[in-house]
């Protein structure tokens, strides 16, 4: 009767913890923002000419963080000095290194588009060091891993990317990467939901 018991209250716990996981930072009906909020989707519409969407909506519970973080997006993406083609590769890194699923659905067709090579992207999905590079793929690959792996980038690999792209290049090249670490982290946090049809990235062993 003990054992019952017992497995009945941890199948309870788990219904409890799903449960609250499930409205971790829930997204806020447009109908429900107050003054702040509603300021801040306004001004993200005219930006974005799109509604507030994805990694903004449990941002939007801090709508100033909200605001700050699309602005600095509205460049790093669009408009970096490395391209969007590189930016696309930094963001894939960025991605499959904290298992972002929703950040991955949405760059990875993007990525494709923009000229990534599908083994390219199946390889750094697979936590595999991608083959058939070109250089510049290769100088942003290493960059962005040796980065968020070792949290520093080595004098070698710094190197080969200041004399391709120079200080304004690194300095944009480490902000995406920081960027959309940012935007996965709190949808980790949030436990932020992908669509039923997207694949989930395979989990990297806990250290």
């Amino acid at each position: 009767m003990k054992n019952v018991l017992r497995l009945l209250s941890t199948a309870a716990l788990v219904l409890m913890t799903s449960a609250h996981a499930a409205e971790r930072l829930p997204t806020i009906p447009p109908d429900k923002y107050d003054a702040e909020q509603a300021k801040a989707a306004q001004d993200f519409q005219a930006a974005r000419k799109v509604p507030v969407f994805g990694p903004f909506e449990p941002l939007m519970h801090s709508p100033e963080v909200m605001s700050q973080t699309r602005a600095m997006g509205d460049y790093l993406r669009y408009h970096s000095a490395i391209g969007n083609t590189l930016s696309e590769l930094v963001i894939l890194v960025t991605a499959r290194e904290w298992s972002q699923d929703y950040e991955w659905y949405v760059h990875h067709p993007i990525a494709l588009k923009a000229g990534i090579k599908p083994s390219i992207a199946d390889a750094i999905a697979d936590g595999r060091r991608p083959t058939g590079m070109s250089e510049d793929e290769e100088i942003v690959y290493d960059f962005t891993t040796e980065l968020i792996r070792n949290k520093r980038v080595a004098d070698g690999t710094y190197a080969r990317a200041e004399k391709r792209f120079g200080n304004k290049g690194i300095v944009d090249m480490t902000g995406i990467c920081g960027y959309y670490t940012l935007l996965a982290m709190e949808m980790n946090v949030a436990q932020y939901p992908v669509p039923k049809k997207a694949a989930k990235l395979a989990r990297f062993p806990e250290p």
